[in-house]
């Protein structure tokens, strides 16, 4: 927009002003008037408009061909339509009268330069630039919104890099511009004008360490892209060529939305005239972006690869674990990638390590790893082995304390898509787990949950988990996907449900069958001796009241009803002041699509199979999904985990686009 001034007229000299294309220039026809004058006619050349600006309820239009009279309240305005040819080749022509109208007393002459200037970026967010006359310096989500998307360019284009490509001032690899938002300006005017005019990029203080600009000349050389805007350039004089009428450039995004970045950046270009010895600014254009948030993807996305650690300890490998990951993936036609001892040091529990997701622009999307603050043996696997090309990499560390368990992010989790009293949540809502409402107690840390939170399309949800001795909310909650209208299922580790099976098993005369039978290095117990176990009894319906608190913030917080949740059996013990898994945790499956690997129970067998499987199956199945039972007692249960603390899965992104929702 043009900043509100007025072109001074003068009787005895002509007046030349620079008018941009569609920008009103207000014109002041009042302050040099001939003595005698006492109204004032105009006329203007070809392409130019001329109008008066007034309050129509004090101030009365002149009939027909009459003059507007000098004492009213009223200004004049002119614009052009189209770029110049040549420097002043638009003209306009105030005449003053006196009493007499036909015989003017003087006359003042306004030459006008029209030139085009638009800084112009995807505001339509159809993957293409398109030249706009809208509202180009705010940003609105919903699918009738408008406004630019810039992708944080965290992935490594270029194989002789060790970093993210956003560490370089300098493109190094012409790939990296489709990670990028183009944004064009339109400079067409006279080349003259630009002797004494020049055009200015601009970006804030506190924008510059969000975006960086990169200009391109064409050609398929990284020399003609070169960085004009960033961290360390604030502003930016545009070499415009003669006879160019528009210049292409590149943004990249550096800093995801955070506690200190509510993910909006603006640019702008100004058409300074440098003739003053104090530059003027005539004009300034500005454009404003939006940066696109890290998304998760809950279970029932498709999955597309599984990670799993291949380890060695003094229980042997997990070689026969891996087996059962390949043929579950290959049932579930999705890709397993195995990190080898070298490069996770023994450290098993990927899931802890990382969480996929992904970030997504109009014309681009690729997938994001957020690396967690815990660092353990895994700690540089997914920079150095998953972050490349088109595959980002984020992280959060902890300033100045060292990472609790709840910091892991078995600890995080997301819903499917829900609807919550009207409210829609069409990419679900994140779920991490806290101490409340216990007072005090382990929690996620601030730096995490600040940057979840500034993503704003997942709005997260607090749970309680540090009941658990690892205090994560993969220890009592997953869902799963279905076939019917509601499209998904909670899940939740019910020790309700479990002494409510054996009760039944017991009083239909398998008192007798006994949990972990088949386990030669565990002892047995029977379902009579579970019953009669006081502690046991008492530590399991502690848990139950633990999962009765998130289940009713889930069902408040998801917008759920008793029919999306089913319960799992379940039995807990504490250890201290903390509880654990009696048995291998069911809930704490890997879903890969219709195919569950679920933790192989043990539970007591009656008729030659274990009831544990058998309720499951019989809760599971029906809603087309396929349980699949896997060992993992010795290499991951006898250790506080189960088979989802030892996977990891990307799965496709979510069909709808994140600008079309509002939060």
């Amino acid at each position: 927009m043009a900043p509100k001034r007025a072109v001074r007229l003068s009787l005895k000299t002509p007046t030349h002003a620079v008018c941009v294309v569609g920008v009103v220039t207000l014109v002041d026809v009042h302050s040099d008037v001939p003595k005698g004058a006492s109204s004032f006619g105009v006329s203007g050349s070809s392409g130019v408009e001329v109008f008066m600006v007034y309050n129509g309820t004090h101030v009365t239009k002149p009939i027909g061909k009459a003059s507007w009279p000098l004492d009213t309240d009223a200004d004049m305005a002119v614009s052009v339509g189209t770029a110049s040819k040549e420097l002043k080749d638009f003209k306009v022509k105030v005449s003053y009268f006196g009493e007499q109208e036909g015989r003017a007393l003087g006359h003042s002459v306004l030459y006008l330069t029209g030139v085009d200037i638009s800084l112009d970026v995807d505001t339509g967010r159809t993957g293409k630039v398109e030249r706009s006359r809208g509202d180009k310096s705010t940003w609105r989500w919903g699918p009738e919104g408008y406004g630019a998307i810039l992708m944080v360019n965290c992935d490594r284009d270029n194989h002789r890099s060790t970093e993210p490509d956003l560490t370089h001032s300098q493109l190094t690899s012409l790939a990296d511009l489709q990670d990028m938002s183009p944004m064009l300006l339109s400079c067409n005017g006279p080349d003259k004008l630009f002797d004494s005019h020049k055009l200015v990029l601009n970006v804030s203080f506190s924008d510059s360490k969000r975006v960086r600009v990169f200009c391109a000349r064409g050609g398929n050389s990284l020399s003609d892209y070169k960085e004009v805007l960033g961290p360390q350039r604030r502003s930016y004089k545009v070499e415009r060529q003669p006879g160019e009428q528009e210049i292409r450039f590149y943004v990249e995004g550096l800093t995801f939305p955070d506690d200190d970045f509510l993910g909006l950046v603006s640019l702008s270009v100004s058409l300074v005239d440098a003739r003053a010895l104090l530059e003027v600014t005539l004009f300034t254009d500005t454009v404003v972006f939006r940066m696109a948030p890290w998304i998760m993807t809950p279970n029932t996305q498709p999955p597309e690869e599984l990670y799993v650690c291949s380890v060695v300890d003094e229980h042997g490998s997990n070689e026969k674990f891996l087996e059962d990951m390949s043929y579950l993936t290959l049932k579930a036609s999705c890709k397993l990638v195995i990190c080898p001892w070298v490069e996770n040091r023994n450290d098993r529990w990927i899931q802890d390590e990382m969480e996929f997701g992904y970030i997504e622009a109009p014309h681009k999307s690729f997938p994001v790893v957020f690396d967690s603050p815990r660092n353990r043996g895994l700690r540089d696997f997914p920079y150095k082995r998953v972050l490349g090309p088109d595959f980002g990499y984020v992280t959060r560390e902890i300033p100045s304390a060292a990472p609790s368990s709840l910091d892991s992010f078995g600890n995080l989790d997301v819903s499917p898509p829900v609807t919550v009293g009207g409210m829609e949540y069409p990419l679900g809502r994140i779920l991490i787990g806290s101490s409340f409402p216990k007072s005090g107690g382990r929690q996620m840390a601030r730096v995490v949950r600040n940057f979840l939170k500034a993503q704003k399309v997942q709005a997260p949800v607090e749970l309680y988990s540090d009941w658990l001795a690892v205090g994560h909310v993969d220890e009592f909650l997953t869902f799963v996907p279905t076939s019917d209208q509601k499209r998904f299922r909670l899940l939740l580790a019910s020790p309700r449900a479990c002494l409510k099976l054996f009760e039944e098993k017991m009083e239909e005369g398998y008192g007798e069958a006994a949990q972990f039978d088949g386990l030669k290095y565990k002892a047995k117990i029977s379902i009579n001796e579970m019953l009669a176990d006081r502690r046991l009894q008492r530590d399991s319906l502690h848990a139950q009241r633990c999962i009765d608190w998130n289940r009713d913030v889930l069902k408040r917080e998801l917008g759920l009803a008793e029919s999306d949740i089913v319960d799992i059996p379940q039995l807990f013990f504490r250890n201290g002041l903390y509880a654990e898994a009696f048995f291998p945790d069911m809930v704490n499956m890997v879903v890969l699509g219709k195919y569950l690997g679920i933790p192989k129970p043990y539970g007591p067998i009656i008729d030659g199979r274990c009831c544990l499987e058998e309720r499951v199956r019989s809760l599971l199945e029906p809603l087309g999904l396929h349980c699949i039972f896997i060992d993992d007692y010795l290499s991951y249960h006898e250790l506080l985990g189960e088979i989802h603390c030892g996977t990891n899965v990307r799965r496709k992104p979510f069909p709808f686009k994140w600008w079309n929702m509002v939060p």
